[in-house]
C-alpha cells in the first residue's frame, strides 16, 4: 500500500511522533512490520516526567542468538514483573496531573495482560493513542520491508540518542515542571495526562 508517511512502532512514543502523524496530513499511516528491530529506540523506551527528572520505562525483550529480527517477531520478556514497575511509576508521576484520573482505565489495561509480541503491543497503545488525541487516521501494516526511499520516512528520525526531531515544540504545563523546567520530547502520554482533551491543540 502507498502512504505518505511511513512510521516505526513504538512504545507510547514521544511528542514528535504524533507531531508528525498530525502535520503530514495523510489519514493513512503505514506502520513498519519488516525492519530489523534497532536497540535502544523508543521501540522499546518511553520518556515520562518523575520527581528525579526524566525517567526511561523500558520493555524488556526476550534476546535470541540471531542479532536481525524483524520487529514483528520480537518477544516481550516477563520473567521480571516491568508491568507492574510500569504502571507504579506512571502513577506515581501523574497521579496528581488533571488527567490522570480520566484516561487511567484505558491505560492500566496495558499492564494487565500480557501480549506475546511486542508489535503487538505497540500497535495496541498507538490504536488507543490516536483515539484519545482525536487524530482520525486509519493504520495499515506493511507487507514487506519498505525501501529507505519511501516518502516520509520517519523510522529512523525520532531516536532517543539524536538531535529533537521537533526542536520547536512548545511548552505546556507540567506536574514537576517547577522543580525541572519543561521537559521536552517527552512520552505524549505525558501531554495527554497534563492537557486532556487539548493535547492536539500542542501538536
Amino acid at each position: 500500500m502507498n502512504s505518505s508517511l511511513l512510521l516505526p512502532a513504538f512504545y507510547l512514543p514521544p511528542v514528535s511522533y504524533f507531531h508528525a502523524i498530525k502535520q503530514a496530513g495523510s489519514e493513512a499511516l503505514l506502520l513498519e512490520k519488516h525492519e530489523h528491530y534497532a536497540k535502544q529506540s523508543y521501540r522499546t523506551r518511553a520518556r515520562i516526567a518523575s520527581a528525579n527528572g526524566v525517567l526511561d520505562l523500558i520493555v524488556p525483550i526476550v534476546h535470541g542468538r540471531k542479532e536481525r529480527v524483524a520487529m514483528k517477531d520480537i518477544r516481550i520478556n516477563y520473567e521480571h514483573d516491568w508491568q507492574r514497575l510500569h504502571w507504579l511509576s506512571l502513577q506515581t508521576a501523574y497521579r496528581s496531573s488533571a488527567y490522570f484520573e480520566y484516561y487511567e482505565d484505558d491505560f492500566r489495561k496495558f499492564y494487565d495482560r500480557q501480549h506475546a509480541f511486542l508489535f503487538d503491543f505497540n500497535f495496541a497503545q498507538l490504536e488507543l493513542l490516536l483515539t484519545c488525541l482525536k487524530l482520525n487516521r486509519s493504520v495499515h501494516f506493511s507487507e514487506a520491508y519498505v525501501s529507505p526511499e519511501s516518502a516520509a520516512d520517519l523510522r529512523t528520525l525520532i531516536h532517543p540518542k539524536r538531535d529533537h526531531f521537533w526542536p520547536t515544540q512548545p511548552a505546556y504545563y507540567q506536574v514537576f515542571e517547577e522543580r525541572h523546567g519543561f521537559l521536552p520530547e517527552l512520552s505524549v502520554i505525558d501531554l495527554l495526562f497534563n492537557q486532556g482533551p487539548q493535547s492536539k491543540n500542542f501538536l
